[in-house]
């Protein structure tokens, strides 16, 4: 089994890449979905976000207020700090046990591939065979996250600047994915780190 950690800043175009290495094979274990679940309504992670951060981050239904909590959290880094005391040490749990199911279902050379945005930030990336980074200039970041997410700038700047730097996921790369590019480049690029991958793959059997 290839333990492989992908990370990229908000707007990177990290997704992308996962959707392509999982059409090309890979396992994805997505942290994004991990997190949702985590928090999910009845959970105790949902609990303790409502306890700390007041019940105003619950809709009327009782789920979580994702808009309310952002606004909360990404302005303010001891906020963003307590929750993510709550939601890392859940999410890195869900993580492991697809982990397990994954391996238990395995036939042949398995190509876990960690979808975690927030790698860098956790400090577990040591924990991956390598690590991947998807990288764009933080100029197109900022563009994307107006155009595709419609944020305002400020917001996109806040969104960055509430991640890791670009100097350091790039400090973490064994493997670095250059999206800066059109989609047809992107795909030339993903399918030369999916054969690379496979080598190092076929070397751990």
């Amino acid at each position: 089994m290839l333990r492989v950690g992908l990370t990229g800043g908000i707007g990177s175009g990290k997704s992308e890449v996962s959707r392509r290495l999982a059409a090309h094979g890979a396992v994805i274990i997505d942290a994004d979905v991990a997190a949702r679940q985590v928090v999910a309504p009845g959970t105790p992670g949902l609990a303790r976000i409502a306890e700390t951060f007041g019940p105003g981050v619950l809709g009327p239904d009782g789920a979580l207020d994702r808009q309310r909590l952002g606004a909360l959290v990404f302005a303010d880094p001891a906020q963003l700090a307590k929750l993510n005391a709550i939601t890392h040490p859940l999410i890195a749990e869900w993580m492991q046990a697809a982990e397990r199911a994954a391996a238990e279902a395995a036939d042949g050379d398995l190509i876990l591939v960690y979808d975690a945005a927030l790698l860098a930030e956790s400090g577990r990336w040591a924990d991956y065979d390598l690590v991947i980074v998807v990288d764009v200039p933080p100029e197109l970041q900022a563009d994307r996250l107006v155009s595709q997410r419609g944020l305002t700038q400020d917001q996109a700047r806040a969104r960055m600047a509430a991640q890791a730097g670009r100097e350091q996921r790039l400090a973490l790369a064994d493997l670095v994915i250059d999206n800066s590019g059109s989609l047809d480049d992107l795909d030339r690029r993903v399918a030369e780190v999916w054969a690379d991958l496979k080598r190092r793959a076929s070397g751990r059997a």
